[in-house]
């Protein structure tokens, strides 16, 4: 009787209990944040004085605020805000410090000399007062907090993208397309920097949890989102008064919304850069 022998499947790399669970919520939060409208039983602006700092029941299951207003609304429409500020903040921060990091990268000498001087001098001066300074000459509002914090994570994408195309501007291709006549800017542009984008994606999503952390606190401060907002740290900052009164939902519902937003992006954000930039 011939003993049957199965060949052994090849199973492809298994993500971690941990980065399924976290990438599963913000799918989730996601998901939330878009059908908002659909999912939120009131208006996020809908006052009812009558039910002011309410705890959970079945018309409010995360209770309300010193308003009235329901805070699983607010949290629902403000994941909108919350989630969309740091993908403007990023896209600012790496537009400039991908520029910048090439540019230094692939020019060297005194460019390279400028623009880590340039660096040096942004990470010495504190990155919430950079932007503080800035809001206090353009106005406070969401849109000037997250181009503010754009310019301040400018220089941290910038060393991080020229460390990257200093190693790969020597690989033998670059060389090869100098061979053909390419000029530097075509080189860069259509070779170089795309080989540099998924090691960037990835530390651009490592970034994104300390982004809305980021936000959040200036919106706490009172610079950033303005009331009526439902951002989060808005929310955060109108329902620390309530716990004098014994009332902990209103500012416990959205912290405790962005811890675990921050916690969950960075262990996938963690996992995604170790991915994307190890591989060739």
């Amino acid at each position: 009787m011939t003993a049957l022998t199965l060949a052994p499947v090849r199973v492809g790399p298994r993500r971690p209990v941990g980065v399924l669970v976290a990438g599963g919520f913000l799918g989730l939060v996601v998901l939330t944040a878009v059908l908002a409208p659909l999912l939120a039983p009131y208006a996020p602006d809908a006052i009812d004085l009558s039910a002011s700092l309410a705890g959970t029941s079945p018309d409010h299951l995360l209770g309300t605020d010193s308003s009235g207003q329901d805070l699983l609304s607010r949290v629902l429409y403000g994941a909108r805000t919350s989630l969309i500020a740091p993908l403007l903040l990023l896209a600012v921060a790496a537009l400039l410090g991908v520029t910048l990091g090439v540019l230094a990268a692939w020019r060297g000498g005194w460019t390279d000399a400028f623009v880590s001087r340039l660096t040096d001098v942004m990470y010495a001066f504190p990155g919430l007062l950079f932007t503080v300074l800035i809001i206090a000459v353009f106005g406070t509002g969401m849109t000037t907090s997250a181009l503010a914090l754009g310019l301040a994570y400018t220089p941290t994408v910038a060393k991080y993208t020229r460390s990257l195309a200093l190693s790969e501007s020597r690989k033998p291709y670059v060389d090869a397309y100098r061979v053909q006549g390419m000029g530097g800017a075509r080189i860069c542009a259509r070779h170089l920097v795309p080989n540099l984008g998924r090691s960037v994606a990835g530390y651009l999503v490592v970034l994104f949890g300390e982004a809305l952390m980021s936000l959040a606190t200036l919106s706490y401060l009172g610079f950033g989102a303005q009331p009526p907002s439902s951002d989060w740290g808005l929310m955060v900052q109108e329902g620390q008064a309530a716990v004098v009164q014994g009332a902990l939902l209103p500012a416990l519902v959205p912290g405790t919304a962005i811890a675990a937003v921050v916690v969950s992006f960075n262990v996938v954000g963690v996992w995604a850069a170790d991915r994307l930039g190890g591989r060739n």
